[in-house]
């Protein structure tokens, strides 16, 4: 029953997104399923009221951003985000008015783990389950009995992959958030922007409703069909955006009436539009859901100014961490390289990624930019090999090597930088992970 069995039966569900061998069927997920085993748990995700966030990029930067301007209003909040970075049990938070972020403790994790590790196994037994819930279903469960025993008043819940089958969706959110749609997990969501945006558009909820930006006109169409066929209330987050262009994370705009300074400490551009869904998702619940959601323009501003949500353009010395993890996160991420006033040189990258992302498109997109690029594996089964990433790297012209492990690429591109240029970490969330502790020791190490 320690904390330690609970990871190791955890990880051992984590397959779920892997390749089947050849002749054996992909994993079918079935909400069917999911249902069952918050029943048989008490149904917890009905304790508390909830709000889904669904999209390719940004779901996890707009729900941190909510979940800390709900909590600066008075709310206590649960947390819910996927994947993390260096603990499993970041997934799990829970914010409250004048603290910081509390992950849950490793004792609750293992406890709550283990309640639902049981229940699934006696489902099994039963015939109630056709198998054990996968890695994502298992924490999902534990999550909303978490929130549950915490008594949050609300939880802001990051969908895994999809909306439609997923395991977060068997709640019945207050408003339904989608961020930007672009082409990722394609074996899974299909091999078009229509296709993933119908299956995003599955959290939507007849007469709920709605925030979300336009974007793609492929998305946009198949998003407004279906919630025009729900008779969902679409709420369009621009207004939350500056009238005028500007690269800076601090500007003003107008919030119930009132101007505010909005100083989000998440970098990039592309931020502006997850700081403007937060926002609208944050008055929607104020203004259509219930008045017992005392939002004020001072409290957003300043749960905006208090989020956290690192490995998101995030500067330790002189590395700079981005999971830019599919070609739309490299896109954001070479427009904030773009702008780096002075520019750092030379500027070398770290990259490696999973092997069931666009590796040759993303490589095109961001290491042109680069005076050197370091590939290394990730840690993760699904990992790229090296003579896959150095495959797609060939075609980019870019000057690139390889290192045994990401350990040995971050002291690599160290030696490389020196003190003027700038180590760029980025591929996956995984590498992020990885190398972010290092990062934090090297800079504080007294210099010499």
């Amino acid at each position: 029953m320690s904390y330690a069995a609970a990871i190791e039966g955890l990880y051992a569900l984590a397959g779920e997104l892997h390749a089947p061998a050849p002749g054996q069927p992909r994993r079918k997920f079935e909400l069917s399923q999911m249902r069952a085993l918050a029943a048989a748990l008490g149904n917890p995700q009905q304790a508390f009221p909830s709000v889904l966030v669904a999209g390719t990029n940004g779901k996890g930067s707009t729900s941190s951003t909510l979940a800390s301007i709900l909590a600066a209003s008075g709310l206590r909040v649960g947390l819910y985000t996927s994947p993390h970075l260096t603990r499993v049990n970041e997934r799990i938070q829970f914010l409250a008015p004048g603290h910081p972020p509390r992950e849950i403790g490793d004792d609750a994790f293992a406890r709550l783990y283990f309640q639902v590790d049981d229940m699934a196994r006696r489902l099994v037994t039963a015939g109630s389950l056709p198998g054990h819930p996968s890695f994502f279903e298992a924490m999902t469960a534990l999550a909303f009995l978490s929130f549950a025993e915490e008594s949050v008043d609300i939880a802001v819940l990051e969908v895994g992959m999809g909306g439609r089958l997923d395991a977060t969706n068997i709640v019945e959110p207050l408003v339904s958030v989608i961020t930007d749609i672009s082409l990722d997990h394609t074996e899974w969501l299909g091999l078009t922007i229509t296709d993933i945006a119908r299956e995003k558009a599955g959290i939507l909820r007849e007469h709920g409703v709605l925030v979300t930006l336009p974007q793609h006109p492929e998305a946009n169409q198949a998003i407004g069909e279906i919630a025009v066929a729900l008779h969902v209330e679409g709420i369009n987050a621009a207004d939350y955006i500056p009238s005028r262009a500007t690269e800076s994370n601090s500007y003003s705009i107008r919030v119930l009436g009132e101007a505010i300074e909005i100083a989000s400490p998440l970098h990039g551009a592309h931020q502006q539009r997850n700081v403007a869904l937060a926002i609208t998702a944050a008055t929607a619940l104020r203004n259509r859901i219930s008045d017992s959601y005392k939002l004020t323009p001072a409290s957003i501003a300043a749960g905006i100014r208090n989020t956290r949500w690192p490995g998101r353009l995030e500067q330790i010395g002189r590395i700079l961490f981005d999971v830019a993890h599919n070609p739309a996160g490299a896109w954001a991420l070479r427009a904030a390289l773009s702008h780096l006033d002075p520019e750092p040189r030379p500027l070398i990258a770290v990259f490696g990624c999973l092997r069931d992302k666009a590796i040759g498109e993303m490589t095109q997109i961001l290491f042109p930019l680069f005076d050197r690029v370091i590939l290394t594996e990730v840690p993760s089964p699904r990992t790229a090999t090296l003579a896959e990433l150095s495959t797609a790297m060939a075609a980019t012209g870019t000057s690139f090597e390889t290192a045994a492990s990401p350990g040995e690429a971050l002291e690599r591109a160290r030696a490389l930088t020196g003190e003027a240029g700038l180590t760029v970490i980025t591929g996956s969330v995984y590498l992020v992970g990885e190398l972010r502790p290092m990062a934090q020791t090297l800079n504080t190490k007294p210099a010499r």
